[in-house]
């Protein structure tokens, strides 16, 4: 896994000059989420298709 400060720099290398706060802030939060679900992914943490579809029909 990348550490947090060498992630943070290849988001801000990967913007253009004329980024703001927000597109910052918005590249760093679905940086985070999708590290996280790679995260549970190695660790077993996860809901078959066939489990949500299930879920999703049940009343």
């Amino acid at each position: 896994m990348i550490a947090v400060k060498e992630s943070v720099k290849q988001v801000l290398e990967s913007l253009s000059d004329q980024c703001t706060w927000d597109d910052l802030m918005y590249e760093l939060y679905v940086r985070q989420k999708i590290d996280r679900g790679l995260e549970d992914v190695r660790n077993g943490r996860v809901v078959s298709h066939e489990d949500v579809c299930r879920a999703m029909t049940t009343p």
